[in-house]
């Protein structure tokens, strides 16, 4: 069985993607036109796999476009270069709302305390499942890449946390030593964000990612895909862990 699903994503790789596709990648995915051409290529690769093996649903009465699923699959597929990868292992299917919807928020305060109640969601990460999407938001981060916000980004981060690294050659992960020094600068760039919001300092990172470790992850993703250089300039440590982590050195390109 493995040995078929190698043979057949080496088949996808080798594929090349339609030019109308390509269009809608130079259109909508502003990171896509700041990779070099080998990186461009490689992406091309994890596409097609990606496209093959996860399923897209509208929601909402959405009607799920080649331009909507090909402007998701390239941003998720950027985490994933230079390294082997098994595509979100744990990722059935996408869901995609025309616009930002409300989802159910359940906040336990302990002593069995819950409160319960709604609130509007650009996107969100499940456990096991899926991903849910804003396109409306998509398309806008997209356009407006300079505000270092992408939720396409933010949620597929939260995937990559949630695996744990599995299927991920990521030497951060694979590396007792190497995940030590991660886990601290992250902590320690963690609570400096949170002190910088009480203290009303401004700051390159999203205050939402103040609001927990897992949070951080995904907004410190953000930034470093799309205002690199303002988080190598005012986080060089933050900065240097994630270009370990990601392979990638968005800042020099």
């Amino acid at each position: 069985m493995f040995g078929f699903k190698k043979r057949r994503r080496q088949k996808l790789r080798q594929t090349p993607l339609p030019q109308s596709w390509i269009s809608v990648l130079k259109t909508n995915v502003p990171l896509y036109n700041r990779l070099p051409p080998a990186d461009q290529a490689e992406l091309h690769g994890h596409i097609q796999i990606f496209l093959a093996e996860k399923l897209f649903e509208g929601c909402r009465g959405l009607e799920i476009t080649d331009e909507i699923r090909l402007t998701i699959a390239a941003q998720a597929c950027v985490l994933l270069l230079h390294r082997q990868t098994d595509y979100y292992p744990g990722l059935t299917s996408i869901l995609v709302h025309p616009q930002a919807y409300r989802a159910t928020h359940r906040e336990h305060l302990g002593d069995g305390v819950i409160i319960e109640g709604e609130e509007v969601r650009l996107g969100e990460s499940w456990h096991r499942g899926s991903v849910v999407l804003s396109w409306e938001d998509v398309k806008r981060n997209s356009v407006a890449h300079s505000n270092a916000q992408n939720v396409v980004l933010h949620e597929f981060a939260h995937q990559i946390d949630i695996s744990g690294g599995q299927g991920d050659s990521s030497p951060v992960l694979q590396q007792v030593k190497s995940f030590a020094h991660w886990a601290s600068a992250l902590q320690e760039n963690y609570e400096q964000l949170c002190a910088d919001i009480m203290a009303d300092r401004p700051t390159v990172l999203d205050d939402y990612g103040a609001t927990n470790p897992a949070e951080f992850f995904a907004v410190a993703t953000e930034c470093f895909f799309e205002n690199p250089r303002q988080l190598q300039q005012h986080h060089p440590q933050l900065y240097n862990e994630l270009k370990k982590f990601y392979q990638q050195d968005p800042a020099s390109l």
